[in-house]
Formats: structure tokens, C-alpha cells, sequence
């Protein structure tokens, strides 16, 4: 078959996906199961996919699903749990005293605080902790939702100590000659028991830091503005805009010693800590007022009863205090800090409790399913969804709950999971039938592949600009920068050196790319959404979204194409040409409406 024809067939299932969820506004329970089936009917009449590959790669998906669901009812257990303690209104009550403007606290909870989770746990964890604490101080649980989404760019790539770059890039690359051969000519495998090869991946790191710093750092900016344009009540960009000095402010408190970290540390820690440092520099400062708008008054949303229904979930947020003496602030917080540590200290190798939480013993296995060479495993007290539960039951005695107050919670929780099962039971068994596409009677590279290789085909020596929207794609269908950096790392490594640039820059584009890809990534939008219980509603996200993704790829792949033809074409090139106008359009855009702002002002 042409290969054009097959790169077409191969997107068919996304075109379906972006039909239904995104143009006609489905929901996801209904416009997902039609995504399952357009692949399904690809892998076996084109593809020509054996039916039991097909039914092993859906029953790993339903595998994934349950953990997925697992870690949305831990969440939203907490979230109920700090609720119903009466936390969660003291919680509020100390945000609104570091700050009671609404854009200042998105930035410091979404940026700053998912940040740090990010680097934590990843896998969309603080999506998780992040957005029902948005809820729970008062935001609506769409705003919450596209805030939490938004974030999920900068950090991603180092989430999880280094797992997209660790694992999703050095799965993608070992055992490769022509990569292993360039790695030795740069200087990196010379070094005994593998320091040399981590020493690549050490740089791909840096690289990818640097690329995150500069497309990232209009990131805050971005999540106040779309929420200030869609929720706040003059819907305008203007109020977003006019906080543009703490969201440079907060946004560089991150990123500088993110990527200093990338570059001396490596690729574990930068997210952590740069979102563990800009905490500690940002909220002093927001509670000391710098950098924030001095206009008389914070900006807030309306009050709930003007709110669009869309924008509110199943997840009544009831300000319940707590019974007796009040609760202090350090207590009320307390399980937020105990999630923190336990992610970390379950995370940190030198801790040593990672092997004991993924040891045999207590992983649940399913080796070659089906004689497929398709295996699944699930380890449960790894899960974040395992350190929610434990926290929620922790928190119980912490703060002196009575019986009927914590059932509550759980009867809540479960009746607040169980709608966004629907919509994951088809999206994760269509990722995986997807990317399990390979093997086939036709002989075709798996489905991701092939439509790579026929964007590749198009677009020769401007590859660049493109690569990350390739990474993006990746993650958009699997829901994980780490398997989109496995999909494709070599693809992109092997465009590279037949295009004549550094390789080392292509993989480090397919990472940023494949994180940025978080933002509108489906399942992740359907977790984040049943998290608040704001089911049916994954398409208005994904819009909402898709100008944040839009603007990280194409600078960082204008950026990327600067860097890899300057030796070639001199500094002047498209890729600084294009990042330039980009950039010049942004200022002049941000100085009209600042500047109408202030004549009606006056």
C-alpha cells in the first residue's frame, strides 16, 4: 500500500477522536468507544493484526485502566476526607492569607505545588492532588481542570525522578548501533559499568531542560490568562495579562534551578526541586505583595450561582468546619506534606524502599498474554492511588474524624469514580491496540510509526519544527511522555542523522514534545475531570487547552531547528526568524490589551 495512503489510515483513529470529542463536543464515553472501534477495524483488515493480539493489548489496557481508576478514587477520597474534617476550610482560609487573588493562587498550587508532585510521582499525579485542592478552595472544577492540564508541560519530562528520560528515552535508544556509535564518538561509553551511557542520557537531559526553560516560562502566564478569558467574569484576557510580572517572576523562580539541576544533578531531580525552590521563594513574595497587580482590588471568580453548569462538577465543595477547637493550619495541611513525603521517600532510590514496594512478591503479573509477547503488571502499593487511601485513613485519626463523617467520604468518593469509568474502559484499550499494531500479516510498523515516518516524508529539513508536535501526538495517544519517548526516540533519532543535524537535539525535541503532549493528552483529561466529577465535559478541556500545546511545540521546535542548522545556516535561520516573530507578536499583543486596560482605567 502507499505509504501516504497508510499514514492517512494510521491518523484515522485521532481524526476520530478529534471529530466527535473536540469539533462535536462529545463526551468521552461516547466518542471514545468509536475511536476503539475505527482501530480495531484497522489493526484487523489493514494492519492484519491477529485477533488474539488485538484482545491481549485490550485486556492490558482494561489492566491500566483499573489502576487508573484505583488512583482517581484515592483522590478524590482525600479530597472528601479533607472535606469533610472540616481541613479543607482552613486550608482555604491560609491561601487567602498568603493571597486572595485567584491568579495568584493558581500559580502557586498548578505551577509551583504540580510542579513538585510532577517530579514526585508523575503519571499524572498532580493533576490529582492539585486540581481537587483547587476545587476545594473555591475554583470551578473546569478552571481547576484546565489549569491542572496546562502545567502538565515543563515538569513532565523530569516526573517521576527522570522516568520519561530514564527509562521512556533510554528504552527507546539502548541497544541501538548507529545511537551507541554516536554516544562513543561524543565521548560517553568510554566509562566502565555504564556511566558513559548514562552520561548521554545526562546530556539528552540538559538539553531537554533548556528547551523546557524558554518554551515553559510563559507557562503561569498562560494558565492565568485562559483563566481569566473563560471563567473570570468579564471573560477577558486582560485581567490575566496584567499579573504578566509575578507569572515571570514565579515561572523563573522554577525554571532557573530546574535547569541548573538538569545540568549538574541530571535528569532526577530538576522538577523537584525547582518546584520545592520556587515555592519557597514565590510565596513570601506573594505574601508580601511583590510583583503582584497593585489595582485596589484581587481578582476572583463570580459567585457559584453565576457560574456556567459546565464548569461545575458532581463534587459539592460545602465549607464544613471542624467540631471543637479549631484546627490549626500546620495540621490541616498535614496530609498534602505527608503525600509529599511519602511520594518522595517511596521514589528515592538511596531510600530503599522502592524495591520493597515492586518486589515479585507484591506485583500482580501477567507475562505474554496470549502468546503475544504483550505483558502486564500492576504493583499496588507502588500506586499513588496506595498512598491517597493511606493518607485518607492517616487523616482520620489525625483530625479526630467521627465514623459517619468518614463513611460519607467514601460513599462520595465511589459514586464520583464510577462515571468516569465508562470513558477510560475504551480510551486506554484503544491506546494500546494502537501502539500494539505491529506483527501484523501486512507487515506494517506499528500505527504511531508509520503516520511519524509520513509527517517525516513531508516536510524534509524542516523535521525539526515538527518533532516535537510528534512527541506530543505520542503522548496524546498513550497518555505518557514516557511511552511516547519509547514509541519514537529512535525514529527521531534516525531522522536526524539522514537530515544531517545532531541526533542528541531531535531526541531531546521528541521529550519536550512528548511532555507538552500531557496538556491535551485524552485519558489524562478524563482522570483530571473525574477527579472534581466533571464527567461528559473532556472536549471543552482538550479546547481550551490546545493554544498552551499549540505554542509549546512550535517554539520549541523553532527553537530546536534554530540550534541544530546554525552550524550549517548561521544563527539567521527559519527557526530564529520564526521564534522571533512568535515572540514580537506575544509582546505586541500583551502591550494592546494592557495598554486599552489601562485607558479604561482612566
Amino acid at each position: 500500500m502507499d505509504a501516504s495512503l497508510l499514514a492517512i489510515l494510521a491518523f484515522l483513529p485521532i481524526a476520530v477522536v478529534a471529530l466527535f470529542l473536540v469539533i462535536l463536543r462529545w463526551p468521552a464515553s461516547r466518542a471514545m468507544p468509536l475511536s476503539y472501534v475505527a482501530v480495531v477495524l484497522l489493526a484487523v483488515f489493514v494492519w492484519q493484526v491477529s485477533a488474539r493480539q488485538i484482545t491481549a493489548a485490550t485486556i492490558h489496557g482494561l489492566i491500566v485502566t483499573a489502576t487508573l481508576l484505583y488512583i482517581i478514587f484515592g483522590a478524590i477520597l482525600l479530597l472528601n476526607t479533607l472535606q469533610q474534617s472540616g481541613a479543607m476550610s482552613v486550608i482555604r482560609q491560609g491561601l487567602t492569607g498568603i493571597s486572595p487573588d485567584r491568579r495568584v493562587q493558581v500559580i502557586i498550587i498548578a505551577w509551583l505545588f504540580g510542579s513538585f508532585i510532577e517530579g514526585s510521582a508523575g503519571f499524572g499525579t498532580p493533576a490529582a492532588v492539585a486540581v481537587p485542592l483547587m476545587v476545594g478552595l473555591g475554583f470551578p472544577a473546569m478552571a481547576a481542570v484546565v489549569a491542572g492540564m496546562v502545567i502538565q508541560s515543563t515538569p513532565v519530562s523530569f516526573g517521576a525522578l527522570g522516568t520519561p528520560i530514564l527509562v521512556g528515552v533510554n528504552t527507546g535508544l539502548s541497544g541501538d548501533a548507529s545511537v551507541e556509535a554516536f554516544a562513543e564518538a561524543a565521548g560517553f561509553v568510554a566509562e566502565s559499568g555504564g556511566g558513559g551511557w548514562l552520561g548521554f542520557l545526562a546530556l539528552v537531559g540538559a538539553r531537554v531542560a533548556l528547551l523546557h526553560t524558554i518554551a515553559g516560562t510563559l507557562i503561569p502566564l498562560f494558565v492565568v490568562a485562559l483563566m481569566t478569558r473563560f471563567f473570570g467574569p468579564e471573560r477577558s484576557l486582560l485581567a490575566g495579562l496584567k499579573v504578566w510580572k509575578f507569572a515571570l517572576f514565579a515561572a523563573f523562580a522554577m525554571t532557573i534551578p530546574y535547569v541548573i539541576v538538569a545540568h549538574v544533578l541530571g535528569p532526577e531531580f530538576p522538577s523537584i526541586i525547582g518546584g520545592l525552590i520556587g515555592m519557597a521563594v514565590v510565596i513570601p513574595a506573594a505574601r508580601a505583595g511583590l510583583f503582584v497587580p497593585k489595582d485596589g482590588e484581587s481578582w476572583d471568580f463570580e459567585a457559584r450561582d453565576r457560574w456556567k453548569p459546565e464548569w461545575i462538577g458532581t463534587i459539592e465543595i460545602v465549607d464544613i468546619r471542624s467540631e471543637g477547637k479549631p484546627m490549626h493550619l500546620a495540621r490541616a495541611w498535614a496530609p498534602y506534606l505527608l503525600i509529599a513525603l511519602l511520594l518522595v521517600a517511596t521514589r528515592v532510590p538511596a531510600l530503599s524502599l522502592k524495591p520493597l514496594l515492586t518486589a515479585p512478591l507484591v506485583t500482580l503479573t501477567l507475562e505474554n498474554l496470549l502468546g503475544t509477547g504483550i505483558t502486564s503488571s500492576v504493583q499496588p502499593l507502588y500506586l499513588p492511588g496506595t498512598i491517597f487511601v493511606v493518607v485518607s485513613l492517616i487523616t482520620y485519626f489525625l483530625h479526630r474524624m467521627n465514623g459517619k463523617a468518614y463513611r460519607r467520604a467514601w460513599i462520595d468518593s465511589s459514586k464520583t469514580m464510577i462515571p468516569a469509568s465508562v470513558a477510560l474502559v475504551f480510551t486506554v484499550p484503544m491506546v494500546q491496540v494502537f501502539i500494539n499494531s505491529a506483527g501484523g500479516g501486512a507487515g506494517y510498523e506499528k500505527m504511531p510509526i508509520i503516520l511519524a515516518e509520513g509527517v517525516a516524508a513531508l516536510t524534509g529539513s524542516a523535521w525539526p519544527i515538527f518533532a516535537p508536535f510528534i512527541g506530543g501526538f505520542g503522548a496524546f495517544v498513550a497518555g505518557s511522555n514516557t511511552v511516547s519517548n519509547m514509541m519514537f526516540s529512535l525514529f527521531q533519532f534516525g531522522v536526524g542523522a539522514r537530515i544531517g543535524v545532531d541526533p542528541g537535539w531531535m531526541v531531546a525535541l521528541q521529550a519536550v514534545g512528548g511532555a507538552a503532549g500531557n496538556i491535551i493528552c485524552v485519558h489524562n483529561v478524563v482522570a483530571a475531570s473525574a477527579v472534581v466529577g466533571l464527567v461528559g465535559k473532556e472536549g471543552a478541556v482538550i479546547r481550551k487547552t490546545l493554544p498552551a500545546f499549540f505554542y509549546y511545540a512550535l517554539v520549541a521546535g523553532c527553537l530546536g531547528y534554530a540550534i541544530v542548522w546554525t552550524t550549517s545556516k548561521g544563527w539567521l535561520n527559519t527557526g530564529t526568524i520564526l521564534l522571533a516573530l512568535i515572540y514580537a507578536g506575544l509582546i505586541v499583543f500583551m502591550h494592546r490589551y494592557l495598554t486599552k486596560g489601562r485607558r479604561t482605567i482612566v
